[in-house]
This record gives C-alpha cells, structure tokens and sequence, in this order.
C-alpha cells in the first residue's frame, strides 16, 4: 500500500489499527470479536480504492431497502464490484 513512505490508499490507519488490534490479541474468538470492525473497515477502504465507482454504486443503490427496481440496482451493481474485485486479483 505503501509507495515512497506515502500511503497511496487513504487506508494506512486502519491497518495500523488492526495490526495493532491482532498484537494485542491472541488468536481465536475474542481476537475475530474485537478486531472485526477494523477487518471490515480496512477491507471496505480497500475495495474503494480499487474499485471506487463500483464501490459507490453498491453503497448507493444497497443503502436500504426499496422497490423491485432499486433491488434489481442492487443486485447488478453487487456483481459489477464482484467483478471489478476478481479482475484485480492474481491469476
């Protein structure tokens, strides 16, 4: 994430915090239970860099429930991120 000492990303902190959190914790259930938001939180700053306008769309159209319609939204912009996501990854 890091280039020349300069965090490309934005997400830096977080995952300070949850290397922070993961040395504060041994392994097992109470680590998963006090580190899970920072495991999401990071996760979703990851996913935004790499796929921001996927992101956005997920975060816009599955905010809240809705219509038919606004579902349908939902659901195709859920694979479009999927698909965003799986293009980045290594063969």
């Amino acid at each position: 994430m890091e280039e020349g000492g300069r965090d490309r990303t934005g997400c830096e902190n977080l995952q300070r915090a949850l290397s922070e959190c993961h040395q504060r914790f041994g392994p097992g259930a109470t680590r998963d239970a006090a580190c899970r938001h920072l495991n999401r939180a990071l996760a979703e700053c990851l996913v935004s860099f790499v796929c921001p306008d996927e992101s956005e769309a997920v975060r816009t159209l599955c905010g809240s429930g809705g219509t038919r319609l606004k579902r349908s939204q939902c659901q195709q912009a859920q694979l479009s991120l999927s698909v965003c996501i799986s293009s980045h990854q290594p063969d």
